[in-house]
């Protein structure tokens, strides 16, 4: 069957990566796999995309830039894309944001093309999300904790909604430079990213209020007290950026802290940190999590949402209140005082991983969901 997925952009982030792993996998199973989103604007995007093409997913260019499913854009982008569905003999739209969703249901009103989507997180319930919910066909759920917030927030049917857990690739994502065998070519790669030789407690993902940058940055100087030597990476892109770097100058922390609006490889900046955090408010399961846990990073993360489904709190890692900066601080001292629990919880962290949550299982879980929406 041939593919298309539908995002707004393909920044640093859950949905990127999402869309990559899965749509490569798909290919190789012997699918078409199309991908329309916004031009890339900056290195990031670019990365990503240069990705998709190299992996012989084909990009098509939409307007779709826009937080509001009311947004001329969303008719821009359909007025763009119908015509592409027949041409290129789409089977199945899979759309993964809620404006992406909006266009999904434009499309089928003129093409007749049956859609999917994916819930990635969670949404404010308002009305027009209830009213017109545009979930599609089927609505992937990533966690359990989603599909409840479907059910119960946005009151989607229970009969449509099939849980499909991220599933990552674990040779993909693996321990690698982190070996003490590898230090020496760590120690360059840090070099080469502009990092110093030290400590590096990191985290990944879109710089949006909701993923709990500012509360990481709080803990920073109760860390550095603590461990002076400690460096802090944040990679990611978003309007909430200069709030970031403010709040660390305030703070004193501010030549501690090293932001990279993107890398080649997401694994590159994996390979350098010793610990990684998630401080989101909410989460719908956590993919950059999954990718560091599957490095075998040790991780703390906010109680919220999927995270709690990913750490086992005192297992495979630590869970922390949300919105709790001194909580994320004692945390982060408590692994860096026991390395011998760092290695611990990040083994665990691996093991876990790669028994629950693989590829293969997320690929023919949505393959399976395609298929119910396909006529005959």
């Amino acid at each position: 069957m041939n593919i298309l997925f539908l995002a707004n952009h393909i920044n640093v982030g859950g949905i990127a990566n999402y869309c990559f792993f899965l749509g490569s996998a798909l290919k190789k199973r012997g699918h078409g796999v199309f991908l329309a989103c916004a031009p890339a604007v900056c290195p990031g995007e670019q990365a990503n995309l240069a990705k998709f093409s190299a992996s012989g997913i084909s990009v098509i260019d939409i307007p779709i830039r826009t937080k509001s499913a009311l947004s001329l854009r969303v008719l821009l982008s359909l007025v763009k894309l119908a015509p592409e569905i027949g041409g290129r003999r789409i089977d199945i739209l899979h759309a993964n944001t809620r404006v992406t969703q909006v266009l999904a249901a434009g499309i089928k009103s003129l093409t007749g093309r049956p859609y999917i989507s994916t819930c990635h997180g969670f949404f404010k319930p308002r009305l027009l999300r209830r009213i017109l919910p545009f979930s599609g066909s089927r609505v992937i759920a990533v966690s359990s904790q989603v599909k409840e917030h479907l059910i119960r927030d946005l009151r989607v049917s229970p009969e449509i909604i099939r849980l499909v857990p991220n599933g990552i690739d674990t040779d993909f994502f693996s321990p690698g430079l982190r070996r003490s065998a590898e230090k020496a070519a760590r120690s360059s790669l840090r070099q080469s990213l502009g990092l110093p030789d030290a400590r590096i407690i990191g985290t990944i993902g879109r710089l949006s209020d909701v993923k709990g940058h500012l509360y990481f940055v709080e803990a920073m100087p109760a860390i550095l007290q603590a461990f002076p030597d400690a460096a802090f990476l944040i990679v990611g892109e978003g309007r909430m950026k200069e709030a970031i770097i403010a709040r660390a100058r305030e703070l004193g922390v501010l030549e501690k802290l090293y932001l990279k609006d993107s890398v080649s490889d997401t694994r590159q900046a994996l390979s350098v940190m010793d610990l990684f955090v998630m401080p989101s408010l909410s989460e719908g399961l956590g993919l950059s999590l999954m990718e560091a846990m599957s490095c075998a990073l040790p991780a703390v993360g906010s109680d919220v949402g999927g995270i709690r489904t990913l750490i086992r709190h005192g297992e495979n890692g630590l869970l922390v209140k949300p919105a709790d900066p001194p909580a994320l601080a004692a945390a982060v001292k408590t692994l860096l005082a026991d390395e011998r629990m760092m290695s611990a919880l990040g083994a665990r962290a691996r093991e876990y991983i790669s028994a629950g949550f693989s590829l293969e299982g997320m690929v023919c879980g949505t393959e399976e969901v395609y298929k119910e929406c396909l006529p005959g």
